[in-house]
């Protein structure tokens, strides 16, 4: 090992953990200590004041901008009792990550003094530049006023000195320039239809809320090493390095003991997160080495979306102070799983009922069974727009591999739901099936109590399968916005069964009864979105072919995928439920392509400047070394035994060489074709330029610098290597 990283991968394994202070409170009385919630709500603001800030949050009315200087007042006085001196709108740009613009409770006096005020105006409403953000085009770099206004269903809390205030972002012309706008609109159109499905069933019924619960899958790496790999610095992978002789083949680290220094860091994670009203409950190893999980509690999916984001930067911060560095990205090391973030979602109404759930009666059934085809239609109809929602540079690194789901969506039932299904469509008439809950399972071991079995196994290779009470999307990548997927999916079912309403309505307007008319529909939606339901081997090359066969979505090619969002059935979806227009639509698509090609362009460059400046002079300095030993050979012994005793070197020599020259070539050959690249206006086409010229040259060139590593001389090489990386001291 050289000198330069046998100091950096010491100063990494001897880095303490930092000491976590335990709140002395259980967590249930620290928990929201930094949010703004109802309890607060209730003490800082007037009754008056109260009563119409939780009626907008509960029930969407209007919020009237006179009470905006009470409700300011209110939260000013709690958050300065915190040590609060800053507010900030924050909000969710399409760059993946959140945005910020910090400004201090102070205004001029008129005494030539100074006076801290926080008004109703300044909560509602902030002007960032629009111009600086993603935008595809909506804004020209000279059109730079944008606004981001108050989202009050998302409680605003407290982030060190400054009041976060959680927002939408929307152009001066009024188009979404980022990712809550939409969610929100999406969310408020699968409410009112599911609403008016409900009330088939129970006409009290007066809102439905769409839940999610994620889980979040990370990596962890000792900072020290991280630094020592500018391309984990500046892409969030690794463009090189050969696999470890041991990485995850042993099954050992799942749902293993949790390092000691990895443990300090989740309670440490869990302590802040939770102060900030995120409820997360689950911790584990996951699969490969130096990877973890966490979930939360289910919540209100808007409020979900907002807790996944701010967690993630937490979970930045909290590792650098525990000597680690946090890694998002879908896939950092070759070799071994990546990591993605399954999205749970369900909906649930005001009168406390599931609607994913089996009820107790067979009308509860019916109604459930309406839900879950429903569903079904839409991801049927537009399994295409579901694929490009989760679809990224990143991202599609993961899917298709044996560790993530293959990037073609179907929906996995289950045996017993699929035995329902099936008699609905064969039956000629009206029975209304009994759907059993959760059936005991007696072991033959007196001391283990029965197991109450769900009536549904789980399919990991499923990109979208149904769990018992919701369904997983589990294709959804670990460093993306979950709101992307949840836009997409809430939206779609919303335009379905607005059709499911229209189409029962037509029948009972015929005089058929109520009851036979929902039965009729569901059973010909059964049979019209069979193609999307698949419970075998999603990995397999037969399904691949099944799919195709069945006439699903199996595009590879990202910005090909992409195209899904501009297709007309999409934007008459979008814009039949009002969640975008088709300007919002081409504007999003540009910034996908231009995001591509830009994330594709930074890991040629890094890759071009590691091969050239790192590979190659270590590689030819060991070669020279090589040679200098057969020079001396040749010296010290008779030709024939000389040759015989440098055979092997000859062989290295000669390999260093041939691999060498095959990487600078190439890597030359990569700088020409970005060259070509970056002469193409279209934003699309350039996508697809990167993505079958350039993205498969930086795989032909790993792979020999791979390569290379396992001939080099292991103390002249200068980069951590996956052994180092994978394994927390």
């Amino acid at each position: 090992m050289s000198k330069l990283r046998f100091r950096v991968v010491e100063t990494a394994f001897k880095k303490k953990a930092a000491t976590v202070e335990t709140p002395a409170e259980r967590p249930s009385e620290y928990f929201a200590k930094y949010v703004f919630n109802r309890e607060k709500m209730f003490k800082y603001l007037p009754g008056a004041v109260y009563a119409k800030l939780t009626d907008a949050m509960d029930n969407g009315a209007p919020l009237e901008r006179a009470i905006a200087d009470e409700v300011a007042a209110g939260m000013k006085r709690w958050a300065t009792e915190l040590g609060v001196t800053h507010y900030t709108h924050w909000f969710q740009p399409l760059t993946e990550g959140t945005a910020e613009k910090h400004d201090a409770f102070v205004e001029h006096d008129g005494k030539g003094g100074m006076m801290e005020e926080f008004s109703g105006k300044l909560l509602v409403q902030q002007e960032p530049d629009a111009s600086s953000f993603p935008n595809g085009g909506i804004r020209n770099t000279f059109e730079a006023r944008g606004y981001s206004a108050w989202d009050p269903s998302s409680p605003v809390f407290v982030v060190d000195d400054t009041l976060c205030i959680p927002t939408v972002f929307i152009a001066y012309t009024g188009e979404s320039l980022d990712y809550k706008t939409p969610l929100l609109k999406a969310l408020s159109a699968v409410g009112k239809a599911a609403v008016d499905v409900c009330r088939y069933f129970n006409p009290e019924v007066k809102k439905v809320v769409a839940y999610l619960g994620w889980e979040q899958e990370y990596f962890l790496v000792d900072e020290g090493l991280y630094a020592a790999r500018p391309d984990l610095l500046l892409t969030g992978r690794t463009l090189m390095g050969h696999e470890a002789s041991k990485n995850q083949q042993l099954e050992d680290h799942y749902f293993g003991a949790i390092p000691t220094r990895v443990a300090a860091f989740m309670k440490d994670l869990e302590i802040q997160a939770l102060e900030l009203g995120i409820p997360v409950k689950t911790r584990h190893n996951e699969v490969a080495p130096n990877q973890f999980e966490l979930a939360p509690i289910f919540e209100e999916c808007n409020l979900a979306v907002d807790h996944n984001m701010l967690l993630m930067s937490l979970m930045r911060k909290v590792a650098r102070s525990h000597g680690f560095r946090l890694l998002l990205h879908e896939k950092p090391f070759k070799g071994v799983n990546g990591s993605g973030k399954h999205n749970n979602w369900s909906l649930g109404t005001d009168t406390g009922v599931l609607l994913m759930a089996p009820g107790k009666t067979a009308e509860d059934n019916l109604r459930f069974i309406t839900f879950i085809v429903n569903t079904l239609m839409a991801v049927y109809h537009h399994n295409g727009l579901l694929k490009a929602s989760i679809m990224s540079a990143t991202n599609a690194h993961r899917l298709g591999a044996n560790e993530a789901p293959p990037a073609i969506i179907s929906s996995f039932l289950g045996k017993q739901l699929t035995q329902v299904l099936d008699h609905i469509e064969e039956s000629g008439n009206d029975d209304l099936v009994s759907l059993a809950g959760k059936q005991g399972m007696k072991l033959d071991i007196p001391q283990i109590p029965e197991l109450l079995i769900d009536n549904t196994d789980r399919n990991r290779t499923s990109p979208f399968a149904f769990t018992g009470n919701r369904f997983e999307f589990r294709a959804v990548g670990s460093e993306a916005n979950c709101a992307s997927a949840m836009i997409a999916l809430n939206a779609a079912v919303a335009e379905q069964l607005a059709r499911f309403k229209q189409d029962v309505d037509a029948l009972i307007e015929k005089g058929e009864p109520k009851i036979s008319a929902i039965i009729e529909i569901i059973r010909r939606y059964i049979k019209e979105c069979k193609p999307v339901r698949f419970d075998g081997n999603g990995y397999s090359d037969e399904w691949k072919a099944e799919a195709a066969h069945r006439g699903l979505d199996c595009e590879t090619s990202c910005p090909l995928i992409f195209d899904n969002y501009l297709k007309p059935a999409s934007i008459a979806m979008f814009e039949s439920t009002g969640v975008m227009t088709r300007k919002e639509l081409e504007a999003r698509n540009e910034v996908k392509w231009e995001t591509y090609t830009k994330k594709i362009q930074i890991e040629a460059r890094v890759l071009g400047d590691l091969a050239m400046n790192h590979i190659i002079p270590v590689a030819t300095e060991y070669q020279s070394k090589l040679i200098d030993n057969v020079y001396k050979m040749k010296e010290l012994f008779p030709a024939e035994k000389a040759s015989q005793l440098s055979a092997e070197n000859m062989k290295l020599i000669e390999e260093i060489a041939r691999r060498t020259i095959f990487i600078t070539e190439h890597v030359n050959a990569m700088v020409e074709a970005r060259k070509v690249a970056n002469k193409i206006e279209s934003e699309r086409e350039k996508a697809i330029a990167y993505h079958d010229t350039i993205a498969p040259m930086l795989e032909e060139i790993r792979y020999h610098i791979d390569k290379l590593e396992l001939i080099v001389d292991n103390q002249m090489w200068t980069l951590p290597k996956y052994r180092e990386l994978l394994f927390i001291r």
